[in-house]
């Protein structure tokens, strides 16, 4: 039984940060982060509204979608690193709020990479046929752990949700290989004491050769070229990184997603996020070739091959 996307939904905050928001607040300049990052605005949630608020209307569109309703999922993966709470998990706060009363529920906490994560976890359960429904939420809240006063870090990041409804698709469909990794010696490049920290140049370097090389390194395990690649959805993290691994595959512009200037690094939640968009505009295909292809702190990293379509 193949495991594929067969629904998927969005949500972000309405209210816009600008670059020129940062100048006012921070010695940074519009033109310093655009030209580093590719960033040009993110989307930050007010008090009123936390994770699981972010994931629980991704959640709904996503089940919208699909024509699936919430008795019928049964499980709930939601990868985060800003969770409400220790306690209980996000995926277990959503699996109240949605209703989804037979569904088990767990957080996985692999960073950026977490999206990439939790579509390979579903996948597994999906082909063994335990279960037929797995909803994988991304979602973050990363205003809330961004030191405003720390100019490396408070440029980047940005408040967001994307869910994908994964369940059985046609044969030549869904998931066809996918690679998993972490390095946790680079753990010190990239954490959370109150805040987030990152040593920029490191995770830099890391992060330009392990997209370029997951991407390869899931065609080939898939028995696939660089020539058969329709879509490239990279992890929305830094235009110069993102550039990298489409150069690694040798692809026009046009066939990456881009959409790091609108929302910043959303970390778990870029992916999904970027997906939706470029599906809305018509840009991914029923059986167009897609590699996603995330890193994160860990360091963890993990890339998908995947067929659109049911």
């Amino acid at each position: 039984m193949n495991a594929g996307i067969i629904g998927i939904g969005r949500y972000v905050p309405e209210q816009v940060v600008t670059n020129l928001d940062l100048e006012k607040r921070m010695d940074t300049s519009d033109e310093w982060i655009r030209t580093r990052t590719g960033i040009e605005e993110r989307r930050i949630a007010g008090d009123d509204m936390d994770t699981s608020d972010l994931g629980l209307r991704a959640a709904q569109k996503a089940l919208e979608n699909a024509n699936v309703s919430p008795e019928e999922i049964d499980m709930i993966l939601v990868a985060t690193v800003t969770p409400d709470q220790p306690f209980p998990s996000v995926a277990c706060m959503l699996q109240e709020k949605l209703g989804a009363k037979k569904a088990a529920a767990m957080d996985v906490s692999a960073a950026c990479a977490g999206f990439m994560y939790g579509m390979v976890t579903a996948k597994q359960f999906i082909e063994t046929s335990a279960y037929k429904y797995v909803l994988i939420v991304g979602v973050e809240k990363l205003s809330k752990i961004t030191d405003w006063e720390d100019r490396n870090t408070a440029v980047l990041f940005g408040d967001g949700a994307g869910a994908v409804l994964m369940g059985p698709v046609a044969d030549g469909k869904g998931v066809l290989s996918f690679e998993l990794g972490s390095d946790g010696s680079g753990g010190k490049y990239l954490y959370q004491d109150t805040n987030i920290r990152m040593n920029g140049r490191e995770v830099f370097k890391f992060a330009v050769r392990q997209m370029g090389e997951s991407s390869v390194n899931v065609l080939e395990k898939a028995g696939l070229s660089k020539e058969d690649v329709d879509f490239l959805i990279p992890h929305q993290a830094n235009i110069r990184i993102m550039e990298a691994a489409r150069q690694r595959l040798e692809l026009p512009l046009e066939k990456m997603s881009k959409t790091v200037h609108k929302y910043g690094n959303t970390s778990a939640a870029s992916i999904p996020i970027s997906m939706v968009e470029e599906l809305e505009a018509g840009k991914i295909k029923d059986g167009d070739l897609i590699v996603m292809v995330g890193f994160g702190g860990g360091l963890t990293w993990g890339a998908i091959a995947l067929r659109w379509g049911r």
